[in-house]
């Protein structure tokens, strides 16, 4: 059971949570503060950081197609 705390579609589904939790706060942060540059950009940065760790975990949990 230990194991699933820490599974690679466990993590995947943790990562995809918080990029739309990301999604949804970069949304509120520009409508209702639009001069708070710095902190929009760090939100977008790491909205990017989780979308690259997204995708490079489902390329290991899923096989490449055959061609």
């Amino acid at each position: 059971m230990d194991d699933n705390l820490h599974s690679p579609e466990r993590r995947l589904i943790e990562l995809r949570i918080e990029h739309a939790d990301l999604d949804s706060l970069i949304d509120q942060v520009g409508q209702s503060s639009p001069l708070d540059d710095l902190a929009l950009r760090r939100l977008k940065k790491r909205r990017l950081v989780l979308r690259d760790e997204i995708a490079r975990l489902r390329a290991e949990l899923e096989p490449p197609e055959p061609a």
